[in-house]
């Protein structure tokens, strides 16, 4: 009885969800950056950009962490999900920059993190990164200040770029 129940359960919320109108608008972005985790790490990756409105915007986005922790080379795979933040009314240029709050996380740590961003695509970040359980990178604990720097290039400039 409990799988029946289950089931029509997923099964309203699927159905439910399609006839929502959902107002967001959905943006692409290809992801750059830097980051700091007790080691130097470059990042390659994507996220979707979902707004509303121009106060508040939400991000989700996926990517992948390269460097060398302890004279290996090493790839992370790294989740985070960003609310950009700017409440000014009637003022296009005090749109240019927003407070972003957020958290990302890999196999080996989540971070919590605060920062700000220039027109939604220079990001600079701050926050700090607890290890999850005893997981190392390479003999390297991943735990401690993490900094983030990175540039989010819309799929559309791309596009335009070479029409």
């Amino acid at each position: 009885m409990m799988n029946f129940r289950t089931v029509v359960a997923v099964l309203s919320l699927f159905l439910l969800s399609t006839l929502a109108k959902a107002q967001y608008t959905m943006h692409k972005m290809i992801t750059v950056g830097y980051t700091y985790q007790n080691q130097s790490f470059g990042e390659v990756g994507g996220k979707l950009l979902f707004l509303k409105n121009d106060d508040v915007i939400y991000r989700l986005g996926g990517s992948a962490l390269m460097g060398v922790a302890d004279s290996k080379f090493a790839i992370m795979p790294k989740l985070q999900a960003d609310v950009l933040l700017n409440f000014e009314k009637n003022v296009d240029f005090y749109h240019s920059y927003y407070f972003l709050a957020g958290v990302e996380g890999t196999n080996k740590y989540i971070a919590p993190k605060i920062g700000v961003t220039l027109f939604g695509m220079l990001d600079l970040t701050g926050g700090y990164a607890f290890p999850i359980g005893d997981t190392r990178l390479n003999g390297k604990e991943m735990k401690g200040l993490n900094i983030n720097f990175t540039l989010n290039i819309p799929t559309v400039f791309i596009h335009d770029m070479f029409k």
